[in-house]
């Protein structure tokens, strides 16, 4: 292929990128935005393999036709539930490749000299220290996802002292590095990324477990980095362009989820973000919500749904996690055809990733126009008749705005507990992913539904049924 028609090609995909990232913007479109991304995803593979600076072609096969499977494989077989932790050790693999793709570059032979030389060296170093954060920082994201680290902070004796450290270290490495000729300074450059690892671990170890979805949406960002970053060391625009157009647009949501959240984003950059997330209540001094939990049943449950006129479902993880989604969205077929409101409340921060209970509704056919996020539905809450809140916690936790002391202190939540009766569905009495105790369980409107989630919605929709049932049997004997 020549090098006109490559251009051509990398112009084309960066679109099809481009249009991709349109169409993620909105439920409607989110299919054929995926579409677009691996039409575009096809076209700079099948380019850059036909161009002429790839010859090896058994070689290059050796390599991706094992990827191609095992990904496939691996995609094919995640739960719901586990896409965080997906895309979590799928941002180490870009961060790696850009650590590797750094090391091999400066081993070979770059043919430059003077500023050209000077550029490219800097180009190395910092493509490497992204590439090392971010992989470093997603394993540690993941092993939080997965439960093989404690989701709790790690708050270390000095811990922003270390970072700078770390941080003055990287550039100190970076003038012997910069000044070394030939290969001469690989040392100084190993030194810097085994520093910069270190920093990528500390960082995110230093977030508690229940700020994870800000935390993969800013690895996103920096994985999106280390692919520009690579895209600078082989010169190859197209990855500048797809690393640029994946940095910011992760950064660009992570700023919103932190604004959603009431935190700061530069905190999310130093690794201070969610110092206190992980802590109880009692670790802070703050008093544990009292009084008596009333309870209640499924069928009892039925029946307020079938008397209410407006109800609001606000899901959680508990609900990604029972895969109750699709009794959920026949509950809310059943109540619609019935001639009651029912609407979802979505959190910027329900369940592990962003977006991850719009995913899950889409899945079980719920309708898009009632699906509606925190702002538009918070000042509904004072007309609803039931909230139904099925496996959520943090998110419906009314301390957010009353407890200053609170850990979670000044985050925007769904305000359930204004509506006439709230129903909170969950296994027990235990604490959400942030630890926090909730006083919404002890209100006077609430009552609690325990057990798992999808036998308690399953029990609630064969009530419904029931009732639908009599109700058109008695409306056929008259």
């Amino acid at each position: 292929m020549s090098d006109n028609l490559l251009t051509v090609a990398y112009i084309a995909a960066s679109a099809l990128f481009i249009l991709s990232l349109a169409g993620l913007s909105n439920q409607e479109s989110a299919r054929m935005g995926n579409v677009y991304g691996i039409l575009g995803m096809i076209v700079a593979f099948v380019a850059t393999a036909a161009s002429s600076a790839v010859s090896n072609y058994t070689t290059l096969l050796a390599a991706i036709i094992p990827a191609i499977l095992i990904g496939a494989f691996l995609a094919s077989r995640v739960a719901m539930t586990s896409m965080p932790e997906l895309v979590a050790i799928l941002h180490s693999f870009v961060g790696l490749a850009a650590v590797l793709v750094g090391i091999a570059n400066y081993l070979g032979d770059s043919g430059l000299s003077g500023v050209e030389e000077t550029i490219h060296k800097i180009e190395i170093y910092v493509g490497i220290f992204i590439g090392a954060v971010t992989f470093t920082g997603s394993i540690v994201a993941f092993g939080k996802l997965r439960a093989i680290i404690s989701s709790k902070s790690l708050l270390l004796p000095g811990r922003h002292l270390l970072n700078i450290a770390l941080l003055v270290g990287t550039i100190y490495l970076g003038f012997p590095f910069m000044e070394a000729q030939g290969s001469l300074g690989i040392q100084p450059l190993l030194i810097m990324t085994g520093l910069a690892a270190v920093l990528g671990l500390h960082l995110v170890a230093a977030i508690g477990g229940a700020d994870m979805p800000v935390v993969i949406s800013m690895l996103n960002s920096y994985s999106g980095w280390a692919a520009a970053a690579a895209g600078f060391m082989l010169s190859n625009d197209l990855l500048i362009i797809t690393g640029a157009l994946v940095g910011s647009s992760g950064a660009i949501l992570s700023f919103i989820m932190c604004k959603a959240m009431n935190r700061s984003f530069i905190s999310v950059i130093l690794g201070g973000f969610g110092q206190g997330a992980a802590k109880s209540t009692g670790s802070t001094g703050v008093a544990t919500p009292q009084g008596e939990v009333e309870t209640i049943n499924a069928q009892a449950t039925a029946e307020l749904l079938s008397e209410a006129k407006q109800v609001i479902i606000t899901p959680g993880y508990g609900m990604a996690v029972a895969q109750a989604q699709h009794p959920v969205s026949e509950i809310t077929k059943i109540l619609r055809e019935r001639g009651i409101k029912v609407r979802f409340g979505i959190h910027p921060v329900a369940g592990r990733l962003p977006g991850h209970m719009n995913v899950l509704l889409a899945e079980a056919k719920v309708p898009y126009d009632i699906v509606l996020e925190m702002d538009e539905i918070n000042e509904d809450f004072t007309e609803t008749d039931v909230v139904l809140v099925i496996g959520a916690n943090d998110t419906v936790n009314p301390s957010a705005l009353d407890d200053p002391s609170s850990p979670i202190a000044g985050m925007p939540v769904l305000e359930v507990w204004k509506a006439t009766q709230v129903i909170v569905m969950k296994r027990g009495m235990a604490s959400g992913y942030a630890g926090v105790d909730n006083p919404l369980f002890y209100k006077d409107n609430t009552q609690m539904l325990f057990g798992d989630a999808k036998k308690n919605v399953d029990a609630i929709l064969s009530c419904l049924k029931a009732v639908s049932s009599t109700e058109s049997v008695l409306a056929g004997s008259r």
